[in-house]
């Protein structure tokens, strides 16, 4: 009789389907093949023997093993499991993070000399001080015990990157086959580390995040299911590729959130990279200058190993902080940047220097409302805001036509260049009306706040002579772009840089003095848990960048609450005392790290009926063990979300309670409508 097998396949079930393995073809568990679906062809994974049950007719037989490349391995497919259990995701959808490539089976086979490889002979490690060689060894040191975690903590601008760079080195010698991974939290991070990291090994490494083009997706996949690719640098999405000889992980800027997936399958990358590294018995190293609580705390509960790094490198200085208290600065309507910042920008720049102007708001302006009847501009599918964006438009461009057009745009509100209206959450916009929708008024809408095209006019205005540049994701939509204004910023052809989170890390600029941030406070509202350590983490972070080389650091904060314990710690350079005092809060509230949380969101189209979905969640919580608190129903503070309304709630459990089956069993006991659809967060870094 010939062999059934489940195939699983890459899509939104939690079970395979069966099929038939032809004569003569072999099929052994892990094997990636293509088998029909419907109508079309699919690539899938054998998953273990046929489940059964189904009429022998109706079961079609595999079209093709793909033996070109190696079958996924016991330990990774434990791994894949295991990732679908802990966070609530159906099997198959995990399976399609692994191959996320539907026609690899029509590519050629890469071969070795495709693939730029790393010759040993040909790594130049930089020249690494005392400290940093220390580092490095305690490093090497604990690769070599198999799973391990170590957490690289060094000030900014200490070398850590040296530091893995020397540590990956001795790795990739140790294990003549093995394979390297390097997590960072955004694309932005990349540009120069890519140099770097070409300048150190001679090569450049397999490169993966959502801005490769398909057919190098396609080839950076192959060159890893192959083992071709020695070293892959990627977004969170790089750790679900099927390296078959995977011997490190390096998570950089661990405490990122970015590394939280928050849509589809829901996972903290770097949770599920401990994860992997303990599945398949390698070490993994998370790098960071501001660790996340949950680190700091398995440092001290001896879960991890701390290596630290405590000093600038070259004898370079950690920047003065300077706190702005903006309840004494008197500002003009509509303009947001203090005197003394003004000052300390016009300085830097006649010393020859550069200066770095951070908001994280993109756009012009957070909201847009009617001057005469309050009507304010929201979303249709949103619970949110409009907020105003520049046409797009080049740097020079505007500045070009401001000064034609000879416009005074600090004395109005509203720019006088063409405008739109978008949604962050949805893309939904329009073009910026010239009358009120709602009470027909002209020359009545007002700009609410400021958005980093708005600091990029207003400091573009007070420095006309200056030669500025905006980040943000709005402005920089390509890698090219932005390898393009990061390469200026180096060569100093940009005086003034503006912009978002983007540049608030991994950046290294020389010449830059100066650091100012326009809202200090703006994390620190929403009720968030870790809204202070976001917040600390992220100022300190864009401190970071100033005063790296020869070039004395300043760093000015525009607060309106300079007293609070954020801002006083980030002036007193006391991080580690300020970690304390979060962490006895913490445990003192029982939140994480001491305690786990999960949410759960119900979403749907129809409010009706995911009204009707809560309310039979809710009916079960009187079930629930007595060592759990079940906070809500409530609806979500994003309400409408993508034209589907959301409701919320939120589980706190002991460290000891099986958290992923609680929350399954208790989902399970509801059977909602096709067209409602609950998940399951586990960890939640998000409360909208």
């Amino acid at each position: 009789m010939t062999d059934l097998v489940e195939v699983l396949l890459p899509n939104a079930l939690d079970h395979g389907f069966d099929y038939r393995v032809p004569e003569g073809m072999a099929a052994p568990v892990g094997t990636i093949v293509t088998v029909p679906l419907g109508s079309k062809h699919t690539l899938g994974v054998v998953w273990g023997a046929g489940r059964g049950g189904v009429d022998p007719g109706k079961i079609k037989s595999i079209l093709q093993v793909h033996d070109e490349f190696p079958p996924l391995s016991k330990q990774f497919r434990k791994f894949l499991q295991w990732t679908a259990w802990y966070n609530g995701a159906p099997k198959g959808a995990v399976i399609k993070m692994a191959l996320p490539i539907a026609d690899i089976e029509k590519q050629g086979r890469v071969t070795a000399s495709q693939i730029s490889a790393i010759h040993h002979e040909n790594i130049t490690i930089a020249e690494l001080s005392k400290e940093q060689k220390a580092a490095k060894e305690l490093l090497v040191g604990k690769s070599g015990e198999g799973f391990h975690i170590s957490l690289l903590d060094g000030v900014t601008g200490s070398g850590k990157t040296e530091v893995y760079f020397a540590a990956i080195a001795e790795q990739l010698a140790r294990h003549p086959q093995g394979q390297v991974l390097v997590l960072l939290p955004e694309i932005a991070l990349s540009v120069q580390w890519l140099s770097r990291f070409e300048e150190r090994f001679g090569v450049a490494p397999v490169l993966w995040h959502s801005n490769v083009t398909p057919a190098r997706r396609r080839a950076a996949w192959q060159a890893i299911a192959t083992g071709h690719a020695r070293v892959v640098v990627g977004a969170r999405s790089a750790l679900f590729l099927p390296y078959p000889h995977l011997s490190m992980i390096v998570v950089d800027e661990e405490h990122d959130g970015s590394y939280k997936q928050e849509e589809g399958v829901m996972y903290h990358a770097r949770d599920m990279a401990i994860a992997r590294a303990q599945h398949e018995h390698f070490p993994v190293v998370l790098v960071s200058a501001t660790p996340s609580l949950e680190s700091v705390a398995n440092v001290q509960a001896g879960k991890y190993s701390e290596v630290t790094l405590t000093s600038r490198h070259a004898e370079a200085h950690m920047p003065s902080i300077h706190l702005i208290d903006m309840r004494a600065e008197k500002l003009d309507r509509d303009s947001f940047i203090s005197q003394p910042l003004r000052t300390a920008i016009a300085d830097a720049l006649a010393q020859g220097h550069q200066a770095m102007l951070f908001l994280n708001r993109r756009g012009y302006a957070p909201l847009v409302l009617c001057r005469h009847c309050g009507h304010r501009f929201q979303c249709p599918h949103c619970s949110a805001w409009l907020v105003m964006h520049q046409k797009k438009r080049g740097n020079e461009e505007l500045k070009k036509w401001r000064n034609d057009e000879k416009k005074e745009f600090l004395n109005s509100s509203i720019p006088q260049f063409p405008c739109h209206l978008t949604c962050h959450h949805c893309d939904y916009h329009i073009p910026l009306p010239s009358a009120c929708p709602e009470c027909k008024s002209e020359n009545t809408l007002h700009a609410c706040g400021p958005g980093v095209e708005r600091i990029f006019e207003e400091i573009t205005t007070l420095m006309p002579q200056a030669r500025v540049a905006t980040l943000a994701s709005d402005s920089a939509t390509s890698h090219s772009e932005l390898s393009r204004i990061i390469e200026a910023m180096e060569k100093r052809e940009i005086d003034i840089l503006v912009g978002t989170q983007m540049i608030a890390k991994g950046h290294h600029f020389g010449g830059l003095a100066v650091v100012g941030v326009v809202d200090a406070d703006l994390g620190l509202s929403g009720g968030d848990l870790r809204a202070a350590e976001k917040t600390y983490q992220l100022l300190h972070q864009i401190s970071g960048r100033a005063g790296r080389e020869q070039v004395r650091g300043h760093v000015y904060l525009q607060s309106y609450i300079p007293d609070h314990p954020v801002m006083q710690a980030l002036a007193e350079g006391g991080r580690d005392a300020f970690f304390a005092a979060e962490l006895e809060a913490r445990k003192t509230a029982d939140m994480p790290p001491f305690s786990r949380l999960s949410a759960l969101i119900i979403e749907g189209h129809k409010e009706e009926e995911v009204i009707a979905t809560t309310k039979k969640l809710a009916s079960l919580t009187t079930h629930h063990s007595p060592l759990i608190t079940t906070y809500g129903p409530a609806p979500a503070p994003l309400y409408m979300l993508r034209g589907k309304y959301r409701y919320r709630f939120l589980v706190k459990a002991p460290r000891n309670i099986n958290l992923p089956n609680y929350m399954q069993d208790w989902v399970e006991g509801v059977k909602a409508p096709r067209s409602v659809r609950i998940k399951i967060d586990i960890d939640p870094m998000s409360f909208l």
